[in-house]
C-alpha cells in the first residue's frame, strides 16, 4: 500500500490486497484515527448541540460535539477534552456507549459515542480550544426538539442522527 495523500484529518492509501477469498484487488483506504461523538447532557435533560460551518457541503449543520483522537489519547479523555473545546463545559460524568464504522467500505474511521452529564466550568488553568478553522456556537435543545429537528432534516449529519436514538 502507497500513501498519496496525508493530511492534517486523515490519510489515503491505495494499492492492492488480498481478499480472504484469495482473490487481488486495487483498494484505495481513507486512514482516519477513532472519533469522538458526544452527547452532552445539561442538568436539566436538554442535549447540547452545536452549529458549525462545514466546507466539504458549504453551509452550517447542527450536530453533537465530535473530535478525533490524539496520538495515544485514550477515548474518554478524547471526550472529556472534546467537550471542553466545543461547548466550553466539562463532563463530570463520561459513559460510553458503543461504537461503529460509518463507512466501513473505503474509511478506516471509528466513532466511539459517550454520553455526558454532570456539565460544569472547565478547571481554571484549562487550555481547551476550539480548533483554529472552529467557529462554533453550542445550544441546548430539550431532546424531543432535537429528534424533531431530525425528522425536519434541520438535522442532516448522520452521526447526530443516529446518536439522538440512544437517547
Amino acid at each position: 500500500m502507497e500513501t498519496v495523500y496525508r493530511g492534517r484529518v486523515f490519510s489515503v492509501e491505495v494499492g492492492r490486497r488480498r481478499f480472504p477469498n484469495g482473490r487481488d484487488h486495487e483498494v484505495a483506504i481513507v486512514r482516519h484515527p477513532p472519533s469522538v461523538v458526544l452527547i452532552p447532557i445539561e442538568d436539566d435533560g436538554r442535549v447540547m448541540l452545536i452549529r458549525q460551518y462545514r466546507v466539504s457541503v458549504d453551509r452550517e449543520l447542527w450536530e453533537l460535539p465530535a473530535g478525533s483522537l490524539d496520538p495515544g489519547e485514550s477515548a474518554e479523555a478524547a471526550a472529556a477534552r472534546e467537550c471542553e473545546e466545543e461547548i466550553g463545559l466539562a463532563p463530570g460524568k463520561i459513559e460510553r456507549l458503543r461504537a461503529l464504522f460509518p463507512a466501513p467500505g473505503f474509511c478506516d474511521e471509528e466513532l466511539i459515542f459517550f454520553r455526558l452529564s454532570d456539565l460544569r466550568a472547565p478547571d481554571a488553568g484549562s487550555s481547551a480550544r476550539p480548533d483554529e478553522d472552529e467557529d462554533i456556537r453550542p445550544q441546548p435543545f430539550a431532546v424531543a426538539e432535537a429528534k424533531a429537528m431530525v425528522a425536519r432534516g434541520d438535522i442532516v449529519d448522520l452521526k447526530t442522527a443516529y446518536a439522538l436514538t440512544l437517547l
